[in-house]
């Protein structure tokens, strides 16, 4: 049976190629991730942490779960060390003068959550980019509210 699943541009295909998501075609019609996830219907979509039911949803769950396994590791591991080796834990660092594993957990458990932010903030914004999900400014709508929102002359509000 021949594999009517490849295209290229070669054949006579209306594939262009511009776009990262253009190649993902699928048997299922010719859709893409990204063109699935905008006909998505979320009210009628069964959320589920382990089983995710989007390709949307699937990316960003495991952005969350790698963050969270970091998360644990940088915040948990220094406490963890210091109880299974103090020896080496609770040794001068030459510089400071302080113990390893307070600098561990007062230093780098903070500045490890606040990397994490950022990397999270980086990962769902290619995410969104990736799906086509633009961000709403909030100041934007107001301006917009305020400006369809004039007094009448009787007091009340047009709009």
């Amino acid at each position: 049976m021949p594999d009517n699943d490849t295209h290229s541009a070669a054949a006579g295909d209306q594939h262009t190629g511009d776009h990262p998501e253009d190649a993902s075609l699928r048997a299922d019609g010719g859709t893409s991730d990204v063109q699935r996830e905008q006909e998505m219907d979320y009210l009628e979509v069964e959320i589920n942490l382990l089983d995710p039911a989007t390709p949307f949803m699937k990316d960003h769950l495991r952005v969350i779960w790698i963050g969270f396994a970091i998360w644990v590791v940088t915040t948990f591991g220094p406490i963890t060390a210091t109880r299974i080796a103090p020896d080496l834990m609770t040794t001068a660092m030459p510089i400071i003068g302080f113990p390893f594993h307070y600098f561990a957990i007062a230093i780098g458990a903070p500045g490890a959550a606040l990397l994490l932010s950022v990397w999270y903030a980086k990962k769902r914004d290619a995410i969104d980019e990736k799906y086509g999900i633009e961000q709403v400014d909030n100041e934007a709508l107001a301006a917009d509210a305020d400006a369809e929102s004039t007094a009448a002359a009787d007091g009340g509000v047009e709009g």
